[in-house]
């Protein structure tokens, strides 16, 4: 499957309803006077609220979080126009293989995109004590010095839900994991003979995003799909 041809979260949850519904979200955001890339003040909007509710008429406490970043995420990706990075496998392994946090220092600048990894590489546990899952990519929000993104777990086509992590932060000077172990480097079963790489906490996936956002140009990514690679 090409990269054209891969669905992203966002055409699986919202392919269908967001050219109905994200103009309203928009019209109803500007009528309240809010700021729509704030995801407090979006999630106070009565257009959004009865969307959520729409979604998960039943969902309230745990996993409300989640959903409201993702759906989020998706609004602030159809409003930047569905810009998708796609990142060639040689080089993501590349840049996973380097146990340093890079040389480069990596401002994050630009519209919002969904960044699409290559299937089954990179692994991650994000509900702790259940089994890991893959991670398709994330929603990354740039701002300056700061990373925010909304990362999807366990996108294949025999699952009907997915697995939303939320994180954001800045790029840390000196990241390591306690054990000493490389980071991205796999500790599920089989995952060093698989040839496979793992994200070991919010840290690791921040500096991740970070990576692989300094892989595009300098105004960010751009409108449609692009595929990036190491130089």
């Amino acid at each position: 499957m090409t990269v054209n041809q891969r669905l992203t979260p966002f055409d699986a949850v919202f392919g269908s309803l967001a050219p109905d519904r994200f103009p309203v979200l928009r019209e109803g955001i500007a009528s309240a006077g809010a700021d729509g890339r704030d995801r407090d003040a979006f999630v106070l909007v009565r257009e959004v609220v009865e969307l959520l509710r729409e979604l998960a008429p039943d969902q309230i406490g745990e996993g409300v979080g989640e959903l409201v970043a993702f759906v989020h995420a998706c609004y602030r990706y159809w409003l930047d126009g569905e810009r998708r990075v796609a990142v060639a496998r040689d080089s993501l392994e590349r840049l996973l293989r380097d146990a340093t946090n890079g040389s480069a220092t990596v401002t994050a600048t630009g519209a919002s995109y969904y960044l699409q990894l290559a299937p089954q590489r990179v692994w991650g546990t994000p509900v702790e004590g259940a089994p890991p899952e893959p991670l398709d990519g994330w929603f990354a929000m740039p701002a300056g010095d700061v990373m925010s993104l909304v990362a999807v777990f366990g996108v294949h086509p025999g699952r009907a839900g997915l697995t939303v992590v939320p994180a954001a932060g800045g790029r840390a000077a000196r990241l390591s994991r306690e054990d000493g172990s490389p980071l991205f480097s796999p500790q599920l079963a089989g995952g060093a003979v698989a040839q496979l790489f793992q994200i070991v906490g919010e840290a690791e996936l921040v500096e991740l995003a970070f990576r692989l956002h300094g892989l595009l140009g300098p105004a960010g990514a751009l409108l449609g799909t692009e595929e990036v690679t190491v130089g």
